[in-house]
């Protein structure tokens, strides 16, 4: 059946939004850096961590829960300071097989050169967490100060070192000024998270970070087999004369590590804009432990662009970059903040923060969450469509660095995001969940989701759409690229609307409707 659906999806990606985005954080002063995962065992349970103000306590890490896929949140929780002065950052989060969460994130005071990675255990499903347990401190390579942006994955294979708990970090940009080189660093735990085995290095020589790249950053994947992979940055003339991104793989639980180009920036152009937020992010495909993929922004074709590399070998041959964003070429747009998720049978979601409706072509302009999605038997990506709800206006507080973060979750042809944005005048975390719809056969759909009421007619179309749905509160009309041709807002909600797009010369375009049942986007035909 999902062949079937493969080879249409370069035709069409219509989506059912179950929801409006909702705002989880609320907050009045700061939210940021949003991760969110959700339990393998159990799709609708999930957790979200963010960075958060507390009266009196600085920035803390908050959480919430939801057992309902995301429809209703617990009160916000909050991992305690390990000391009052200090403030708290880099949130990631993970399940083991048990259903138990953990958190990872820094605790630390970048004034007095003090700090630690820790981790907390909820064993109730992210409503309370468990007493901090030290990962690595921020004196235990002297002078390096090795506690930035923590990443936590859980080995829930089954195999030989089912239960490891692995934990990457790297040199940070605060306390001051570290000295060259830098380094990822690496650690494991193997008693479910109690205590945690002497760091060490994940680059070694001839794989070196290097001295020219001060947060090598590590993005890590357990595969479906038990190995643990990383990727990090590398620029070491020696090694290679240009920037690189380095793939370390280990089949042994991380005794040992083997070491693979993944790309270097020969042929390519580099992203200036020193506010843009560059990060890469790597994938290991659940269904195939031989299929990964790694995203990175390129300016190859004259404005920011969210690319994609892939492996079928194990990281032993790598393809050509694949350009994700189906905005127009060269239309001096910025893409940013991508991420991605393989769901369980190997599809995958891509996710970005895109300007291709905003009014100029700085980083200080409004933007939106956009996304495509690939079957695992297809070798194109669906049209781009979007995710946020609304178009959130630039503000000063997203030019400071990892406050506009993202992270999407794709479980049964279900996307789950989370992301930071200024709307309401304050950074506030926005979660949206979507259902992949409307790709039919004849005999059955994709997704099994219950659809509320939405009626379009006739279509294909070559003058007038009948639109009817509950309460309809707004429609918006794109062309294939998704650019805005125009929007209808109504001051008094109605069931039934009639649109003309007489002047539109032929072609596909996307409608986009908001009622009282959310928001739902549907591919038109202009004959």
């Amino acid at each position: 059946m999902k062949k079937i659906i493969a080879l249409l999806m370069g035709v069409v990606l219509p989506l059912l939004l179950l929801a409006q985005n909702t705002n989880i954080s609320n907050g009045l002063v700061f939210d940021g850096e949003p991760y969110l995962v959700v339990n393998p065992n159990n799709s609708q349970h999930m957790v979200v961590a963010w960075m958060g103000f507390k009266m009196y306590n600085q920035i803390v890490i908050k959480t919430k829960t939801s057992f309902d896929g995301g429809q209703t949140w617990s009160v916000a929780n909050y991992a305690p300071h390990t000391n009052p002065a200090y403030g708290s950052a880099d949130p990631s989060l993970d399940f083991d097989d048990a259903g138990n969460v953990f958190l990872s994130y820094i605790d630390f005071d970048d004034f007095i050169d003090s700090g630690s990675v820790y981790i907390r255990k909820s064993t109730d499903g992210g409503l309370n967490w468990g007493a901090p347990v030290e990962v690595i401190n921020a004196h235990s390579d002297e002078g390096k100060y090795p506690v930035d942006r923590p990443w936590i994955n859980i080995d829930r294979t089954g195999g030989s070192y089912h239960g490891n708990i692995y934990i990457t970090t790297m040199n940070p940009n605060v306390f001051g000024y570290v000295p060259p080189p830098y380094n990822p660093y690496f650690l494991r735990s193997i008693d479910g998270g109690n205590s945690f085995e002497p760091w060490k290095y994940l680059d070694i020589t001839g794989w070196l970070a290097g001295s020219l790249i001060p947060n090598p950053f590590a993005t890590n994947a357990v595969s479906i087999n038990g190995t643990f992979h990383a990727a990090y940055p590398s620029w070491v003339y020696s090694q290679n004369p240009y920037p690189q991104y380095i793939l370390a793989s280990s089949t042994d639980g991380g005794n040992s590590f083997l070491y693979k180009s993944i790309m270097n920036l020969s042929g390519h152009v580099a992203i200036t804009d020193t506010l843009a937020k560059k990060g890469y992010f790597f994938l290991s495909d659940p269904s195939d432990p031989d299929h990964m993929a790694f995203f990175w922004l390129l300016n190859d074709y004259g404005d920011p662009d969210v690319f994609m590399w892939e492996s079928y070998n194990t990281g032993n041959t790598w393809s050509s970059p694949v350009r994700i964003n189906d905005d127009p070429i060269g239309n001096k747009r910025i893409q940013d903040l991508v991420w991605a998720d393989f769901d369980s049978d190997g599809d995958l979601i891509v996710t970005w923060r895109d300007r291709r409706n905003a009014p100029d072509s700085t980083y200080t302009t409004s933007s939106e969450i956009w996304g495509a999605f690939r079957h695992k038997d297809s070798t194109h990506f669906s049209q781009n469509f979007l995710i946020s709800d609304v178009q959130a206006s630039y503000d000063t507080i997203l030019a400071s660095a990892g406050n506009d973060f993202m992270c999407v979750i794709f479980t049964n042809d279900t996307i789950n995001a989370v992301w930071g944005d200024t709307r309401s005048g304050r950074l506030n975390i926005y979660f949206q969940r979507m259902s992949l719809d409307g790709i039919v056969s004849s005999t059955q759909q994709l997704s099994s989701e219950k659809l509320p009421f939405l009626n379009i007619s006739p279509n294909p179309t070559s003058d007038f759409i009948n639109v009817g749905a509950k309460g309809i509160k707004n429609i918006s009309f794109f062309d294939s690229f998704g650019k805005v041709l125009f929007q209808i807002d109504n001051p008094i909600t109605k069931d039934e609307m009639t649109l003309n797009i007489k002047e539109f010369p032929s072609g596909n375009y996307i409608i986009r409707i908001c009622s009282e049942n959310g928001i739902q986007t549907r591919k038109i035909i202009k004959i």
